[in-house]
């Protein structure tokens, strides 16, 4: 049997949206415990011309939301980007996990012979879905998935790879 689309995407965008939203829970107990404004974190970024964590994580929401609406040809929810505080941005990824979930598996049917088109910058881009999805949806997902990991553990957050890959706990026993 095949890998569908829907089995490439969604499940795993479920598990790493839900480790990103436990990282952030240890994020706030840290803030806690070390007397941090929680701010701080939510401010945070790598480098100076890199994403502050918020920005980091509405672009992780609003790369799967939009990709795997556009492979199961729904529209997408538009979230504006207002989050400023852990809760918010806990809030927000909870709504994506919502709208992913919401999705019926067989609006997928087909999706891997369709062709994406969309306006990236000033310039429409067309991909096969294949190449949507492996090199631009999944690629661009985790590399905000990480950075928000990064920016909290350069912030002294105690989080580790297991925390980033909480999703796959059960396949090791934990």
């Amino acid at each position: 049997m095949s890998l569908s689309m829907y089995e490439a995407s969604v499940p795993g965008f479920v598990n790493m949206l839900n480790s990103l939203s436990t990282i952030l829970d240890k994020a706030a107990t840290h803030a806690e415990a070390k007397k941090i404004d929680p701010s701080v974190l939510v401010t945070a970024r790598l480098a100076a011309d890199m994403h502050p964590l918020s920005r980091q994580v509405q672009i992780a929401s609003d790369a799967v939301k939009g990709g795997v609406a556009r492979l199961a040809g729904v529209e997408a929810p538009s979230f504006p980007d207002t989050e400023t505080t852990i809760p918010e941005l806990k809030e927000r990824i909870a709504k994506t996990v919502a709208f992913l979930n919401g999705i019926d598996k067989a609006m997928f049917d087909g999706a891997e012979d369709r062709t994406v088109a969309m306006k990236v910058g000033p310039n429409e881009v067309t991909f096969p879905a294949k190449v949507f999805l492996f090199e631009f949806v999944a690629p661009n997902f985790y590399f905000h998935a990480t950075t928000s990991y990064a920016i909290l553990r350069h912030n002294g957050v105690e989080i580790g790879k297991q925390d980033f890959l909480a999703g796959l706990a059960p396949y090791f026993g934990r």
